[in-house]
């Protein structure tokens, strides 16, 4: 927008009309904006105080009302929800799973046809003690606030490889998900072990 110049005369007249305005109208309008002054600290003395950086002010029963996300139950636990599309890519799948069921247990099967086979199943009734290795070993494994046994027959050389992690209530040992990691050439047993591992790592944080 251009700005149109005021002449010396229009500002002589501003001036005095300025000066006009300031003796009989200045005291009144003091006295408001003193009382408007009084009022606002009145209420702020009331309420809460601000932060002096004028952050945000959240009240103490606010943030008591604010829910915390419930720990999942091992009921609840869906199979072919605990791999995501972001975690999939990172484990090498491209497929969607496949729901099944092993045993009584709830399973979801992901293929990567050519070069992989990954099933994850949540089984509550068997515990990491209960866990028998057949011909293969079994090595233990921290994996975050879980614990875990990743089961193998490396002098096979199968190229297959399971990850069982304890879930529930550790003291009473009843239940794992085991992710087990079948190559499709049957060789390179170590892939599948670090396959394993990496799903496992993705899972871990969704259990109970």
């Amino acid at each position: 927008m251009t700005r149109r110049l005021r002449t010396a005369g229009a500002r002589r007249g501003e001036r005095r009309n300025a000066r006009s305005s300031r003796a009989g109208g200045t005291v009144p309008a003091l006295l408001a904006l003193a009382a408007l002054v009084a009022g606002c600290a009145a209420e702020s003395a009331r309420g809460h105080a601000r932060p002096a950086d004028g952050g945000l002010v959240v009240s103490s029963s606010a943030a008591e009302d604010t829910p915390r996300q419930a720990e999942p139950a091992l009921a609840d636990l869906r199979p072919c929800e605990l791999l995501g599309p972001v975690d999939r890519s990172t484990v090498g799948l491209t497929e969607l799973g496949t729901e099944k069921t092993v045993g009584d247990a709830p399973a979801c099967d992901w293929t990567e046809p050519g070069v992989f086979g990954l099933l994850v199943s949540v089984d509550a009734g068997t515990g990491l003690a209960g866990i028998d290795p057949g011909s293969g070993t079994t090595e233990e494994v921290e994996l975050g606030a879980h614990k875990a046994l990743l089961v193998a027959d490396r002098a096979a050389d199968d190229g297959t490889c399971a990850l069982l992690i304890g879930v529930g209530d550790p003291a009473e040992d009843s239940a794992t998900v085991q992710i087990d990691v079948s190559n499709t050439d049957f060789t390179d047993t170590d892939s599948a072990c670090r396959r394993a591992r990496i799903a496992g790592e993705l899972i871990e944080p969704k259990l109970p």
